[in-house]
């Protein structure tokens, strides 16, 4: 079986990653029509076609490794998951790249035990790639897809930033905001906030540039797998409301995969 540890096994991710974030990008110069799922959330050609690459790939180099990917879930087709399985999500942020952003992000986590062992995040607007996992040194990165050469530049490791209350940062949900944030940001006192769309809040996390993340409203497996592994590599966690462990492949519940709450943080405690 093939390793994700393997460093060519990795560039071949990133390559697919490269052209699913050059498809996201044409589109959305071109135009597009967008239509609703049955959860009431949008979809777009993006979104299809960027999830098209990154299935494709993974199953050639993971044949035997389930995949659950969001727009293949919302037509029904839900694989049979074991102690191993990836959970993608080719267009995270699909508000906000209606909307013209640039905060959307394609994203592969690969689950072990029911944990997040590797994850990438990859912002085709901005160029800016996070690796990291159990196995794998965090690192960012900037990935210009703007260009046809595929090209990683600028890699750095990824760390958290030590908690300074003068400087505290918090980042809450664009899209997703609701009241039970707001007090629990009022409650710790954190008054500097950064509103984004998709995983890249879990990522300036990760890269020292934000403090902590708390989201109240639920989401999906596929939203935060790849972003957590990224995150615990890098010094951070995240746990459920109450600071239990937050675990993955959720299929025995209402609706297979939902999260519940959560606090992501860095070095804020």
């Amino acid at each position: 079986m093939n390793s994700i540890t393997d460093t060519d096994i990795q560039e071949v991710l990133l390559a697919a990653i490269f052209r699913a974030g050059k498809v996201i990008l044409d589109i959305q110069q071109k135009g597009f029509n967008e239509k609703l799922k049955q959860d009431g959330s949008p979809v777009t050609l993006a979104d299809q076609l960027a999830e098209e690459i990154l299935l494709t790939t993974l199953s050639r180099l993971f044949p035997g490794i389930p995949v659950v990917a969001e727009e293949a879930v919302a037509a029904g087709q839900i694989p049979t998951i074991s102690d191993r399985f990836f959970l993608v999500d080719a267009l995270d942020g699909t508000k906000d790249f209606i909307a013209g952003g640039d905060n959307f992000t394609v994203n592969i986590g690969l689950i072990e035990q029911s944990l997040p062992v590797f994850g990438i995040v990859y912002a085709p607007a901005s160029g800016r790639l996070f690796v990291g996992g159990v196995d794998i040194k965090p690192w960012q990165a900037i990935m210009n897809c703007k260009q046809n050469l595929f090209e990683i530049t600028g890699k750095k490791q990824l760390n958290v930033r030590a908690f300074e209350p003068s400087k505290a940062l918090a980042i809450a949900s664009h899209s997703h905001r609701d009241g039970k944030t707001d007090k629990w940001l009022e409650r710790q006192k954190l008054s500097k906030i950064k509103l984004l769309a998709s995983s890249l809040k879990f990522c300036l996390l990760a890269a020292g540039e934000a403090d902590v993340y708390p989201r109240f409203s639920p989401c999906m497996e596929w939203d935060t797998a790849a972003g957590h592994a990224i995150l615990c590599a890098a010094g951070g966690k995240l746990t459920g409301l109450s600071g239990e462990q937050f675990l993955y492949g959720k299929t025995e519940q209402a609706i297979p995969f939902l999260n519940p709450g959560f606090i992501a943080s860095g070095g804020w405690r």
